[in-house]
């Protein structure tokens, strides 16, 4: 006998196990052989793919999507760690591809977090008490040690390496197997073994919509940085009294003035 009546797929997989404390939003699609941990928090319309494993106290946004066998909230790679209770977070519209690891903080009631409209490709590991912003991008195999801050619209190049407690300003761009040891200025490009400067970020900027006002003074602050042998402190002198002021020039002020493991400097012959 014929039905109009619709079966709806099953979202679930049978040969997932998912801890009955969980929590699940709406439409969340989970794969087999998936394991999902106790405290763990899934958005809406989030799907998780084939041997993935979700652990810990973990909270992942709405219409993310994990691929295969990907590692997240397992416990630090930190010698520190004591079996306290910390944090993973995850935004919504956030791709982690396949074997990427996220793993939680050091540090009782400490986080690591990522951001919103994230791709982390395969092989990628955010290591604890990271802080990844919006719409940054992880190319093959780059890795996060502790304690890092990546801002928002960074592109980190494939098989690059950045040293604990390293900052990375907002729409700079590391280039492929880069050793990253120091701090990335907003709005650079850096590359090299270690990375060193190689010029402004001309097309992320223009990508991300940085007023062309704006691009001007932060080619002028470029210069003043890079080009005339200043120490930092002098350049950010001489930058607030010759600068106009744009939101994105004060936040590369703030930037320097608050770097702590010094800044990534130029090469000799870096272009403009």
């Amino acid at each position: 006998m014929q039905t109009d009546k619709v079966v709806p797929l099953r979202m679930i997989h049978e040969m997932a196990v998912v801890h009955p404390n969980a929590r699940l939003g709406k439409d969340v699609q989970i794969g087999p052989y998936a394991v999902i941990g106790e405290h763990v928090v899934i958005g809406d319309g989030t799907k998780i793919g084939p041997h993935v494993v979700i652990d810990g106290w973990t909270s992942i946004g709405k219409d993310c999507v994990i691929f295969p066998s990907a590692s997240i909230g397992a416990e630090p790679q930190d010698l520190k760690f004591k079996g306290e209770k910390s944090y993973v977070f995850i935004g919504d519209r956030t791709t982690l591809r396949e074997f990427t690891t996220v793993n939680r903080a050091t540090g009782e009631g400490e986080e690591t977090r990522i951001g919103s409209d994230c791709l982390m490709m395969a092989y990628t590991h955010v290591a604890h008490n990271c802080i990844v912003g919006n719409h940054v991008i992880m190319s093959n195999a780059a890795t996060l040690a502790g304690h890092i801050i990546v801002e928002d619209r960074v592109v980190i190049g494939g098989l690059s390496g950045v040293h604990q407690f390293v900052k990375i300003g907002r729409n700079a761009m590391i280039g492929g197997a880069s050793k990253v040891v120091q701090d990335v200025p907003p709005f650079m490009i850096a590359d090299g073994h270690p990375a060193k400067v190689a010029g402004l970020n001309s097309v992320g900027m223009s990508r991300a919509g940085v007023p062309k006002e704006a691009r001007r003074e932060l080619k002028k602050a470029y210069r003043i940085l890079y080009k005339n042998g200043l120490s930092l402190d002098q350049a950010i002198a001489m930058m607030e009294q010759e600068l106009e002021s744009y939101e994105e020039v004060e936040h590369f002020l703030r930037f320097l003035r608050n770097a702590e493991r010094g800044i990534c400097r130029t090469r000799r012959d870096s272009s403009e």
